[in-house]
């Protein structure tokens, strides 16, 4: 039997009891897909980890329909915010519940090491679930309707009101392969602590884990029609854009979907929050601490394989760092463990699937073929990997900003190292980008602050920062996207704001 169609038997028996019969889920029924079928390989070791049909147009049609029913007749969105708090509360005690096996099957479906895989994966969607039901009490900003208390005869206005957030209606979530959990919170969470009803459409390429997620939904005493989840790839996707059932689409991927997306949605005036790629630069300023930057810097390079939108891919060093940073980089690289991400030990896991490791190896033979240099790179593959989607982290020199391999997303363990002469011309490198997602500076504080504030990004970390958090929001400018994701600011896209007045004189 081929290598690609034996069964992989990774997962203990209960975790693959949880993604068992992976199907839809539409109008508070499973139900199996109607389409094609999709085989999912373990991207670290190729076997095969399952199968799942995809939804069928009838069955996607279906879902949409039964979300804009359950919101017109106001099954969710008429509930009170201290029942859709509790319900969240409910959904993270069952993460809580289930926790181990969430983190066995992300293992497994995305590739993301153990080691990183619980802060990387199931922490950020759990904070997130909890920071919605929260926020769900007391709405975005603290307020659900709000005075406006206006009454100034001598201008013209003699008249009182109030503003009005109402849910903005049906949620058409679709998710990217890379963090499937954090993803779906971010869109699910908010969609339900706003009073939203959902039909979301998982990445294909990590179905198996947004399902795990999902089959917790389940559990959940929801209407019938409030969430729905359906399977499939781009034909799906186009399908719940163009959908005139669809208020609001929340895409996360790829800029040129992303344009795709909005294309689609255009025609029905949807609103859309796109969170897209990035090219994110990560600033050593002159006279910060080569060494100490090295560790953080690579991370975020090269963790969950570099398959981050926000990886600070594009290292920008003094000119006369330069050598320094390249023996450092080097020493570090060269201790690199690549391998089983259910080691431990483990700090670079597979890439998502082979089709993507030829797109990224593509991009470096490109660069190389261009003049690149290999600056730093970890030891050669070991033999025992050849079965999964391994790429080794590398860093090329030698290139100049405007190349492509500077200016593309490679979405893998790769960067660039970039030399500047002055701080005026790394803050000009780091905005010459059509992204504007994340970026990092190391410096002196105050220095380091001083450029962040002159970076065009959503987010920016000084000296390693911090992971994402749930009270702030997650987005970029430019081609980074369209609106943002999480916090108070991604928790006020799911609404409308309605202004009722009435006279006083």
């Amino acid at each position: 039997m081929p290598q690609d169609k034996v069964m992989d038997k990774q997962l203990s028996p209960k975790a693959r009891d949880l993604i068992a019969n992976p199907s839809c889920y539409i109008d508070g029924l499973r139900e199996v897909g109607g389409g094609y079928e999709i085989t999912k390989l373990n991207p670290a070791t190729g076997l095969v980890l399952g199968s799942y049909p995809t939804a069928s147009s009838d069955q996607v049609d279906r879902a949409l329909k039964a979300a804009r029913r359950a919101h017109d007749d106001a099954l969710w969105s008429g509930t009170s915010p201290k029942e859709r708090s509790d319900m969240l509360h409910a959904l993270a005690a069952l993460i809580e519940r289930d926790y181990d096996l969430l983190m066995e099957i992300v293992v497994a479906d995305v590739g993301t090491p153990v080691s990183f895989a619980a802060p990387m994966q199931l922490d950020g969607a759990l904070l997130n679930f909890k920071w919605f039901a929260d926020a769900a009490r007391v709405g975005p900003d603290g307020w659900y309707e709000r005075g406006t208390g206006i009454d100034q005869p001598d201008v013209g206005i003699t008249s009182a009101g109030i503003l009005v957030r109402e849910p903005i209606g049906v949620v058409g979530a679709i998710t990217a392969y890379n963090f499937p959990y954090t993803l779906m919170a971010w869109k699910l969470g908010a969609a339900l602590a706003a009073g939203c009803s959902v039909v979301m459409q998982p990445s294909p390429r990590s179905t198996l884990s947004s399902m795990a997620l999902f089959r917790l939904i389940e559990e959940l005493p929801l209407p019938k029609g409030v969430v729905n989840f359906v399977i499939g790839e781009a034909d799906v996707g186009r399908q719940i854009s163009s959908a005139p059932e669809v208020d609001l689409v929340s895409f996360t991927g790829s800029v040129a979907v992303g344009a795709s997306v909005a294309e689609q949605a255009a025609p029905g005036i949807k609103r859309v929050v796109l969170e897209l790629g990035g090219k994110s630069p990560n600033v050593l300023l002159p006279n910060s601490d080569i060494e100490a930057a090295i560790a953080p810097s690579i991370q975020r390079l090269v963790t969950n394989a570099g398959q981050r939108c926000g990886a600070t891919s594009r290292i920008i060093v003094h000119e006369d760092d330069l050598e320094r940073f390249k023996v450092a980089a080097q020493a570090y690289l060269s201790e690199i463990v690549i391998g089983d991400p259910t080691d431990s030990n483990t700090l670079v896991g597979p890439l998502i699937d082979e089709r993507h490791k030829a797109a990224v190896q593509a991009h470096l033979d490109r660069a190389l073929a261009d003049g690149a240099t290999i600056v730093a790179q970890a030891p050669p593959l070991s033999p025992a990997l050849a079965g999964g989607a391994y790429l080794a982290p590398m860093i090329l020199g030698g290139l100049a900003n405007e190349h492509p391999f500077c200016q593309e997303e490679q979405f893998g363990p790769v960067g660039v190292v970039l030399t500047y002469r002055d701080v005026d011309e790394a803050v000009a490198i780091a905005n010459a980008s059509e992204f504007g997602l994340n970026a990092s500076v190391f410096g002196p504080t105050v220095d380091a602050m001083a450029v962040a504030r002159r970076i065009r990004a959503g987010t920016v970390g000084i000296n390693g920062g911090g992971r994402i958090r749930p009270d702030a929001p997650w987005g970029g400018f430019r081609h980074s996207g369209v609106g943002r994701e999480a916090g108070n600011e991604g928790f006020r896209e799911f609404f409308e704001i309605k202004h009722i007045q009435w006279p006083v004189r």
